[in-house]
């Protein structure tokens, strides 16, 4: 618990917690934060205008009215799984999105684009654990944490495979 001053006369109490996110070790999730409840349908439309290959599923936190969890997608287990983790979260005005059969380097610029999103937290195939801060009011993303700690710092050999992933995977000529 830790109480933050708001001004001279009241605190507010912040309780701090930690959601791990739940999905496959290869599932790419996109967590960012909008402010409108068509951030579900304007996400879904960028999304499906990216590339027709591309299987996702999205959940949005409603932060007011009725306060729902809406979700939209094209794969129905990662709707599913969008929507598990975004009761999970249940931080307000939150989204996650799930991905399959491409990348978020690939959808990161679209989605950035969506006049409601305002930021993003990560996007990885990392494990994910999302830091929360919960008040009276309700609960917001503080941050995430995205995979683990560096073991070090890369070497000639480290620089040189890491120009060959990328050239092998196809994102550099």
């Amino acid at each position: 618990m830790l109480c933050i001053h708001t001004d001279a006369a009241q605190y507010v109490r912040v309780e701090l917690t930690t959601v791990r996110i739940d999905k496959p070790d290869d599932l790419n999730v996109i967590i960012g934060q909008a402010h409108f409840i068509k951030t579900v349908e304007d996400l879904h439309e960028t999304l499906v205008g990216v590339s027709p290959h591309l299987r996702f599923g999205l959940a949005f936190c409603e932060a007011s009215g009725p306060r729902l969890v809406r979700h939209s997608g094209n794969d129905g287990d990662l709707v599913e799984l969008a929507t598990k983790n975004a009761v999970a979260v249940g931080a307000g005005h939150s989204f996650l999105v799930f991905l399959r059969e491409g990348y978020p380097v690939n959808v990161l610029n679209a989605v950035r684009q969506v006049p409601e999103v305002c930021g993003i937290f990560c996007a990885t195939a990392n494990p994910v654990d999302v830091l929360i801060g919960e008040t009276e009011l309700g609960r917001g993303i503080l941050g995430v944490v995205d995979g683990s700690t560096p073991l070090g710092v890369e070497n000639a050999d480290d620089q040189a495979d890491r120009r060959q992933l990328l050239r092998r995977i196809g994102y550099k000529l």
